[in-house]
């Protein structure tokens, strides 16, 4: 495994692994898992949040929710327990929309695998449900979006078009793994 350009890192022998002294401290670095997801009403508009003070990056742009999924934990899972902590509301639907390499820095300060979801939510319900990250939550048009979006935002966001919203399909594009919560 190649770190980034001039890396003095090594594999110490474990294919995906790499110990770089530059990087982390010397610690292993490893991409993580990621569940982001595109909660919309099921009428074509999406749920947007706007990163507070507190977030860990780029806080004041709006963003798609994300977590990261947890040792033995399924995506459906994950998504469910992300959306409720992060809005307060349990998901009527889970589709998976598609999967993203995210690498970002130059060089790469952080590696994840996106694994990206439309979310059906009942929009009355949909509350902040940490405040300490997020300070304000907009029902969008996917051509009305606040601004300025995270970086990452963009991406998922054209992820969920492609698939089309239930109120508004793309012919010719299937999108998978539907799940539907029990209860």
């Amino acid at each position: 495994m190649r770190g980034h350009p001039g890396c003095p890192g090594t594999s110490e022998g474990v294919p995906g692994l790499l110990v770089c002294p530059t990087l982390a401290g010397g610690v292993v670095v490893r991409p993580t898992v990621s569940c982001v997801f595109v909660c919309h009403d099921g009428a074509g508009r999406v749920l947007l949040a706007r990163r507070g003070a507190g977030a860990r990056d780029e806080p004041g742009t709006w963003d798609c929710g994300a977590g990261a999924l947890e040792f033995g934990e399924t995506f459906e899972a994950a998504v469910a327990r992300e959306v409720a902590e992060e809005y307060g509301v349990r998901p009527l639907a889970i589709e998976r929309i598609g999967v993203r390499n995210v690498l970002r820095g130059d060089p790469v300060a952080s590696h994840w695998v996106a694994v990206v979801f439309a979310v059906q939510v009942e929009p009355g319900r949909v509350r902040i449900g940490e405040p300490h990250k997020f300070d304000a939550l907009a029902w969008c048009a996917p051509d009305a979006l606040p601004e300025p979006l995270h970086s990452q935002c963009g991406e998922s966001l054209a992820l969920f078009a492609s698939c089309g919203s239930p109120a508004t399909p793309v012919r010719g594009v299937r999108c998978r793994s539907v799940h539907r919560p029990p209860g």
